[in-house]
């Protein structure tokens, strides 16, 4: 029996599933995604950008309360699992990296 057709993925850096051996930047709290600082402006980081350890990668809005998302350790950042403006939990994944 043939494969299921699949349509092509749109053409966009957000990723729909985590790859399994990547480590992840997590949101540090329940509210809205956001990977540009101000709207219209450029994400903090896109798919293959080198972080550092604390460096300011989105942010998560609670309650109008604008909280940094920041990286933990180094790395290249290998996937943004969450699209802009996008309602978070606690703890969920936003970003996938390869550490260095």
């Amino acid at each position: 029996m043939p494969a299921p057709h699949r349509a092509p993925a749109p053409a966009t850096d957000i990723a729909t599933e985590v790859p399994v051996t990547d480590p992840v930047i997590r949101a540090p709290s329940v509210g809205v995604f956001y990977r540009s600082p101000q709207p219209g402006a450029e994400p903090f980081v896109a798919v293959g950008d080198r972080v550092s350890p604390g460096r300011q990668v989105g942010i998560v809005e609670a309650m109008k309360l604008m909280i940094p998302v920041t990286a933990e350790a180094g790395g290249v950042v290998t996937a943004i699992l969450k699209q802009d403006g996008d309602s978070v939990q606690f703890d969920e994944p936003l970003f996938s990296y390869s550490p260095e």
